[in-house]
């Protein structure tokens, strides 16, 4: 357990975020991260999950929000 992994910042849902991606989930803001490929990477595993509901990952310094769909699971071709 040496790991020395970050956990993710809990977000004050009523102040508006500068900067970061705030990862929400049908609409309502959940966690925010410092690079968009955090975000993604947690946004992905998200869908895959729960493939019915809205993940979408807000670029606070841009001020968009960025949908994410549900990916294809890769097949191997023979």
């Amino acid at each position: 357990m040496g790991e020395d992994k970050k956990k993710p910042a809990k977000i004050r849902t009523d102040a508006k975020a500068t900067d970061g991606y705030i990862l929400t989930v049908d609409g309502k803001p959940k966690t925010r991260y410092e690079t968009e490929k955090e975000a993604t990477a947690e946004a992905a595993k998200l869908k895959q999950r729960f493939p019915v509901i809205q993940v979408t990952i807000y670029d606070a310094a841009k001020d968009v929000y960025i949908p994410v769909a549900l990916q294809e699971p890769e097949t191997q071709e023979p």
